[in-house]
């Protein structure tokens, strides 16, 4: 960065000292400045560009300052004359260069996105080759480097060949640049329309008829907050019912997990009102968010909030939820939180239907200890307000941290992936806990690198992620093969069991991407440490002790009495002073007080293991079709069974029914 301004800084000085080679290394540091900050810190090229400081206006003032030089060492008119028409051509040539890229990219933009249908029926345009495409203006900006080097070559020698030929070499390769491109707009122009689009995607979906829509929409979407989604495709995947996912950010494609189910990207609601969803019958929200209203006015479908987990936070007994028709909870602890919202939910509108997503989490008589205990330590995020903040990282993260190292176990540390998206202290505690856990490379680790990325890259390819531009996307679009779910499985337990084994059975442990798995991760610990969150309710299926922070040292009785999934926890003060006892029940498993109640809570939280979750959850969705059916039978009965006699109109012949009757979506 210093040298970066330093370079700029000098460049008008050395220009009117003049200084030739002076300038000529202060021309070299800036070129080189500005490309390794774009690679290693891109937030200062921001902050630097919000001062007007562009890109363009920073190869703008280094072509100014090489022209002043010239002109102070009484560079030839026609030298000066011409490299000014030159370098001023080739900024125009940027300019018209950026304005068809902007005409392609926006001709590029399709009002749906989708993954496993087959699209094939429409013509969609190759996207642009990448070297024409992507990071064009650097590429392009780049290209005045011929005529400057050549201009700084003349002055140096005094002879002016060679600064005649950079500016031949800049002139040409702009204007064949611009003419690539204009080919790859003609190309584009064969875009097909919107009609297009949205027909065949219909037309695709008519043959698909799905029956059960997944409905997923949040502002800000990015791979924190898609766990929403992901988390339930395995569940999707096993329903009898045909199930499709739709998302209304384009962001969303990026992030979303392997699956087979097909899946539809609309952003705008007039476009997602024309598509051909008239058979779904249920319709499943794992979040609230304002977007839901534009398919909750769907009046044919039922429409059901599942959530993104099961917790004692106000989100999951949120008063938002008396807009669907059912609200699904994992068990009688979720039905019990709703009822405590006064004359907001009834009871009949709330089903207990497990949560599928825990097959993977194996039982605390199943686990096989290591040498140290395995802590995990899974503290929740800072929430969209502090009347929401439970995590106990900002409070007590580091000094429980610290408390573990010192009672010598093995630490897991996964946080929420939102940490510190609002509040600096929480991200400050998190980077210090990330600091304390760090550990110096081992060779194992390195060995399985290799290994591991091979895994993950095949994991990509089965996920059916596509990259590109909506155009590209919705081109490389297919409809689903062979079920790869068998290899999919098979890949993930081969990645988590190499990982694993890697990290050797001391080695402490930072968890931030997607893998491992929080579930994995589970079948990992001797003991969970986390805040009030679903987390804790998901941890309870495994029967292993688990500790909640009460970092606001409330009373026992009074903790316990607000938080359900505390009834089964050992409970941490702010100061850990009860460590060392609560990490007596892992070392020592006779002595584990808690062991009765977390069986209790586990049927209260997560309902009975028989029938399984996955059953109860497959039920329900048959159930609420069928009623939704039934419901839509009767409603086209009522009109013509209770219109009454038609006074002044033309009477509807009884082998076609009333169009005015027909119910509005």
């Amino acid at each position: 960065m210093i040298l970066f301004a330093a370079g700029f800084a000098a460049l008008p000085v050395l220009a009117l000292l003049p200084s030739l080679w002076g300038f000529t290394a202060a021309w070299a540091v800036t070129y080189l400045a500005d490309e390794a900050l774009h690679a290693k810190a891109p937030g200062f090229v921001r902050r630097v560009a919000a001062l007007q400081l562009s890109r363009t206006l920073r190869f703008a003032v280094r072509t100014v300052m090489l022209l002043a030089l010239a002109d102070r060492m009484d560079a030839p008119g026609a030298a000066l004359v011409t490299g000014f028409a030159v370098l001023s051509a080739h900024f125009l040539l940027v300019t018209m260069y950026s304005a068809l890229h902007h005409a392609i990219r926006r001709r590029r933009v399709l009002p749906v996105i989708v993954r496993n249908l087959d699209m094939s029926g429409i013509d969609v345009p190759e996207r642009p080759p990448a070297y024409l495409y992507r990071r064009f203006l650097r590429k392009l900006l780049h290209l005045d480097l011929p005529a400057h080097a050549g201009l700084l070559t003349a002055l140096a020698t005094g002879t002016w060949y060679s600064a005649y030929v950079g500016y031949a070499l800049t002139t040409v390769a702009s204007l064949a640049a611009l003419a690539a491109l204009l080919g790859q707009f003609r190309a584009v122009r064969r875009m097909p329309g919107r009609d297009a689009v949205i027909g065949e995607v219909n037309r695709q979906l008519a043959a698909y008829r799905p029956e059960v829509a997944l409905y997923f929409s949040f502002a800000a979407v990015s791979r924190d907050f898609m766990y929403q989604v992901n988390m339930w495709i395995e569940t999707l995947e096993q329903l009898d019912r045909r199930p499709v996912i739709v998302l209304r950010e384009r962001a969303s494609f990026r992030f979303l997990g392997r699956t087979r189910i097909p899946v539809i990207c609309v952003p705008k609601a007039d476009d997602l009102a024309e598509l051909e969803l008239s058979g779904v019958r249920v319709v499943l929200y794992p979040g609230n968010a304002g977007k839901n209203v534009h398919m909750l006015r769907v009046a044919e479908a039922k429409h059901v909030f599942i959530g993104h987990g099961d917790s004692d936070k106000l989100a999951s007994s949120n008063r938002v939820s008396k807009v669907y028709d059912e609200i699904w909870v994992a068990g009688k602890a979720g039905r019990d939180r709703y009822q405590r919202v006064r004359h907001a939910i009834s009871d009949e509108a709330i089903v207990e239907v497990g949560r599928p997503q825990l097959a993977p989490v194996r039982l605390h008589t199943e686990h096989v200890p290591g040498p140290v205990p395995v802590v995990l330590y899974a503290p929740t995020w800072e929430g969209w307000s502090d009347d929401d903040c439970h995590t106990s990282l900002i409070p007590m993260g580091v000094p429980l941290i610290e408390g573990l190292l010192a009672e010598n176990v093995r630490i897991i540390y996964k946080p929420h992936p939102l940490t510190g998206k609002r509040s600096p202290e929480a991200a400050a505690a998190d980077q210090a806990i990330r600091e304390l856990l760090r550990a110096d490379d081992d060779r194992d680790m390195e060995l399985a690198k290799p290994r591991l990325q091979e895994i993950r890259a095949r994991l990509d390819e089965l996920s059916g992620r596509h990259e590109g531009d909506d155009a590209q996307q919705l081109r490389d679009a297919r409809a689903p093969g062979p079920d790869g779910a068998a290899e999919w499985q098979e890949l993930r337990a081969e990645w988590h069991r190499i990982f694993w084994a890697s990290r050797g059975t001391a080695r402490h442990q930072v968890i931030l991407d997607q893998l491992p798995t929080l579930y994995e991760c589970f079948n990992q610990a001797d003991l969970l440490i986390s805040d009030v969150s679903s987390v804790v309710a998901d941890f309870v299926a495994s029967l292993k002790p688990y500790v909640l922070t009460n970092a606001q040292d409330l009373p026992d009785e009074e903790f316990r009495a607000a938080y359900t999934t505390a009834g089964g926890a050992y409970l941490l003060d702010r100061a850990c002073a009860r460590l060392p006892q609560i990490l007596r029940s892992v070392r020592e498993p006779h002595h584990d007080p808690m062991a009765p109640q977390r069986r209790i809570l586990k049927e209260y939280v997560l309902g009975s293991d028989r029938p399984t979750s996955m059953e109860r959850f497959n039920t329900a969705v048959n159930h609420l079709a069928d009623k939704a059916v039934a419901e839509r039978a009767e409603d086209l009965i009522a009109p013509v069974t209770e219109r009454g006699p038609v006074i002044d109109h033309e009477p509807v012949p009884e082998h076609e029914p009333a169009a005015a009757h027909e119910p509005v979506a």
